[in-house]
């Protein structure tokens, strides 16, 4: 199961841990885990092209953590954005990922 944890300071997104596999098919089969990466990847890039600033993240082979550094409205509804679809994404595949 992918484990995503969302952590919050005075309503400001600040961390969001990324951990796991969905297992819902083989590696490189499966869509759980391809619609994830697609989610967050395309997130975190749209952010640092508007603000190479804004945030720091690190993968490793459990997964990923990304460290929200801006305040900004823009990076904010970005990550608010990317947690909705990853919440969407929850409601179908309730054995695969969970978001806290």
């Amino acid at each position: 199961m992918i484990r995503v944890k969302v952590e919050k300071e005075k309503s400001k997104y600040r961390k969001i841990k990324i951990l796991g596999h969905a297992l819902y098919d083989d590696y490189g089969k499966d869509i759980v885990c391809s619609a994830v990466s697609s989610i967050v990847t395309t997130s975190v890039n749209g952010i640092l092209l508007l603000n190479k600033n804004s945030l720091s993240y690190m993968v490793s082979n459990k997964g990923m953590t990304i460290h929200i550094k801006s305040d900004d409205s823009t990076t904010q509804i970005l990550i608010k954005n990317m947690i909705s679809l990853l919440k969407e994404l929850e409601k179908n595949y309730k054995e695969n990922i969970e978001i806290k």
